[in-house]
């Protein structure tokens, strides 16, 4: 039997169920994949709330995960039993064992452990795509990172640093002040009261930073566009902190750029999702991998969702099947 966690309609955790199922056989195009460990993502959250509504309930919530080929179906080139494999933009990962499109499979390199594929694939995609796509981090840069001690604005600050640029980042306590240094952070703002446009424009001597990373929404998004220079920019890439009031014309003036980019629509190209995957294994090869702060049996999917749903997580966490 295969132990799987599922939402039965879009609500708070008391949605989530636990529950035994026959494992599936795979069809044509798939592969059946054992999973060693399952990536946890604020996306998951978005899932259960039904801000981003599932296809039908009951769903099996969850987009990335890494483990080792079973099973596979008719069709599939390239894949054998035993492989290692890791994936992600496929919903359906708080699950033992689960079925993926081969297409969307990665073979996971020798030198990267499931667990820490699976915490950072997402994440470390995602900063490629940020700090190459949407604004191209380099020397001589400052980058804002707020809620730099989470499990993506961490990576967001490590590989801001390693391309060279200045950054400022952002924590809610003083607890969390001295992870995002070790990161790299060169100036730390704490507080979730904190004044951060005023902060940053004294910091930078009234310029104001180059790029925005921001994942809080909530009153962060105005907070983090003030906090950009003219003709700077702001990528809102979340709303744990809740959906942002409506932003004015008149706050982008003179000439700051802001855009939402989704990197569940910048990977659904298969070459993009291939090119990605190989920028995020060099980026995880090379140390700027998730901070794994939880790992907890699948089972306890509710809890892990609840803690990082609160923002008291430093880092990342992970499900054990």
């Amino acid at each position: 039997m295969n132990t799987v966690v599922t939402i039965t309609e879009p609500g708070n955790n008391d949605v989530l169920r636990v529950e035994s199922r026959a494992v599936e056989k795979p069809a044509a195009g798939q592969l059946l994949i054992r999973q060693e460990a399952i990536g946890v993502n604020f996306i998951d959250i978005y899932h259960r709330k039904g801000i981003y509504p599932l296809p039908a309930y009951p769903a099996i919530p969850g987009v990335e995960g890494a483990g080792v080929v079973e099973d596979v179906g008719d069709g599939v080139e390239g894949w054998s039993a035993g492989d290692r494999v890791v994936y992600t933009g496929v919903v359906g990962s708080y699950a033992e064992r689960r079925l993926i499109p081969a297409a969307r499979a990665l073979h996971l390199p020798d030198a990267i452990s499931a667990k820490a594929a699976a915490a950072s694939l997402l994440k470390a995609m995602t900063v490629h795509m940020l700090t190459t796509q949407t604004w191209p981090v380099g020397p001589g840069m400052t980058v804002l990172v707020p809620a730099a001690a989470g499990g993506l604005g961490s990576l967001i600050v490590r590989q801001a640093k390693r391309l060279g640029a200045t950054v400022i980042a952002t924590v809610g306590s003083p607890e969390k002040e001295a992870a995002t240094r070790a990161d790299g952070a060169d100036h730390v703002i704490i507080g979730r009261d904190a004044d951060i446009a005023a902060e940053v424009k004294r910091l930078t001597d009234g310029r104001g930073v180059d790029v925005a990373y921001d994942g809080v929404g909530g009153t962060m998004l105005a907070r983090a566009i003030a906090s950009v220079r003219p003709f700077g920019a702001v990528a809102s890439i979340g709303q744990a902190g809740g959906s942002p009031p409506a932003v004015s014309v008149d706050a982008l003036r003179p000439g700051k750029c802001l855009s939402a980019p989704s990197i569940v629509a910048y990977v659904a190209e298969p070459a993009r999702y291939a090119e990605a995957a190989r920028a995020a294994f060099a980026m995880i090869e090379a140390g700027i991998s998730a901070h794994i702060a939880v790992e907890r049996p699948l089972v306890e999917a509710a809890s892990v969702l609840g803690e990082l749903e609160s923002g008291r997580l430093t880092g990342s966490a992970l499900l054990i099947p």
